[in-house]
């Protein structure tokens, strides 16, 4: 699907809102997400059987121009084929007039997503890590979600209920007048709608073309380096000088102990069992709610708090400069994975792109990942070859400064962008190019790790490895005749 390009002077914004829907909502709302996520499993089932049926034919000799063809997986030639099966197709012919036409092409538009991905990802068009084929989505482990964009898609007038396609008139646990009073005002207009379960209830999200007029900067001409931690959330210094220190809530450390008593209580009772097919008890179900329910209170916690310092940040100042920090490398450090994880450094980057960009025009500029800001003296300009982790004082050999690890890396990502900054804060200075700094004294060497000793005496043997034997068994073509379903 093509993305939405918001006009001049409109802004593509989300509005979510809690749902309190009755016993038969909830069951429409899960047979419609049932729904997608089975037509994802028949795209993904319908493509590649072209794909293994193909290995089969050339593993007996069948030439290349009489080889079974590709299947296509852009999404019309997955609404045609399903649209040609659907009838006669035992999956689906007795149940799929019961949703709505959306939730299937919800499930077929995931589908041609993740072919588009993995394709590029194997002609290495795709930044980031590989992506390998589609697999199939579980039914106990798949997301519940569902992607209304034709239909009766409204909010109601009066501000407690939303309307949706084949779902018709849902309650809301929280009033719409929000995104109500600017659809009366003609300045917002909802694009499609999205129901989603999500920690423990279900959310409705309306996908709007907004008219925002972008707010001037408190402090349009004052820079601010941002140094993020885990003994601190957040350490600010701005071009002035001035140092602001934000506490790591900790909100999962806080809640541990109630973690530990829920997940004794679960424990303790009749869990389910897929092996014997052991059903749970009524007290394992109630005590693994109350166990979800500390989860869920300790993500709703991070997620207010982190809006509230990425809000007031781009309200403030003019120019943001934040690190390049390698966070899927950080969550691999063992003793330190939990806290990077509670504290949302991501997330934190995150909402600050959209935010300095889409409310405030505020220039977000981004260090180099091997930018020495914390070995470099803010001071005199000195690098330090090294700085474990563990030494928490930044004292300067040449200057004799003393001061803060973070206080210190935060003043050199202010100083990064004070030659940068033009000081105007207004709209023409979202669009400038991040910085790029050169790396001094950074070290850029990777740690070489051997191979396992079991694994360089197998490959000198000759031996094969027990999972090379598994791949080569479940790579093993099967001749089998091509069918639609």
């Amino acid at each position: 699907m093509k993305k939405f390009q918001a006009q001049p002077g409109f802004v593509v914004q989300a509005f979510r809102f809690a749902l309190d829907p009755n016993a038969a909502q909830e069951q429409a709302l899960r047979s419609h997400c049932g729904a997608a996520r089975a037509a994802y499993n028949w795209a993904v089932g319908w493509v590649e059987a072209s794909w293994w049926q193909r290995r089969a034919e050339e593993s007996y000799g069948v030439p290349e121009d009489r080889l079974t063809q590709w299947r296509p997986w852009s999404l019309p030639a997955l609404r045609k084929a399903f649209n040609e099966g659907k009838h006669t197709c035992p999956r689906f012919a007795t149940w799929w007039e019961e949703n709505s036409k959306e939730a299937y092409s919800t499930g077929l538009a995931n589908a041609a997503a993740a072919f588009d991905n993995y394709a590029k990802s194997k002609q290495g068009k795709r930044k980031g890590r590989a992506v390998g084929m589609p697999r199939f989505k579980s039914k106990r482990k798949a997301r519940l979600s569902c992607r209304f964009t034709t239909g009766t898609i409204r909010v109601d007038a009066d501000g407690r209920h939303v309307t949706l396609p084949r779902l018709g008139r849902i309650r809301t646990h929280e009033p719409t007048v929000k995104l109500l009073d600017r659809v009366r005002a003609g300045t917002a207009r909802i694009l499609s709608a999205t129901v989603r379960h999500e920690r423990g209830r279900w959310f409705v999200s309306f996908q709007t073309e907004v008219k925002r007029d972008l707010v001037r900067v408190t402090r349009p001409d004052v820079a601010v380096g941002i140094d993020l931690g885990v003994k601190t959330l957040a350490v600010m210094a701005d071009s002035t000088g001035e140092i602001r220190t934000v506490a790591n809530p900790g909100h999962y450390d806080a809640a541990r102990k109630r973690l530990r008593r829920a997940s004794r209580a679960v424990s303790r009772r009749q869990g389910p069992d897929r092996g014997t097919g052991q059903q749970p008890s009524k007290r394992w179900e109630k005590a693994n709610a109350a166990r979800n329910k500390v989860h869920h209170r300790v993500a709703n916690l991070r997620e207010d708090a982190l809006h509230k310092l990425t809000t007031a940040v781009a309200a403030e100042y003019g120019t943001v400069v934040v690190e390049d920090l390698n966070v899927a490398g950080m969550l691999r450090n063992r003793r330190l994975a939990r806290r990077i994880a509670d504290a949302g450094f991501g997330e934190i980057r995150r909402q600050l792109d959209y935010k300095s960009r889409q409310r405030h025009a505020t220039r977000l500029m981004v260090a180099d990942r091997w930018y020495p800001s914390s070995k470099t003296c803010s001071g005199c300009g000195v690098v330090k070859a090294k700085l474990p982790l563990y030494v928490r004082t930044y004292e300067c050999d040449i200057c004799h400064l003393v001061t803060d690890r973070d206080d210190n890396a935060a003043l050199n990502l202010a100083a990064l962008a004070a030659a940068a900054v033009a000081g105007t804060g207004v709209a023409g200075d979202q669009d400038t190019a991040p910085v790029v700094s050169k790396p001094r004294g950074a070290d850029r060497k990777t740690r070489a790790t051997r191979p396992r000793r079991k694994a360089e005496a197998g490959r000198a043997g000759g031996a094969t490895l027990p999972h090379q034997r598994r791949k080569e068994t479940r790579d093993r073509p099967q001749a089998e005749p091509l069918t639609l379903w």
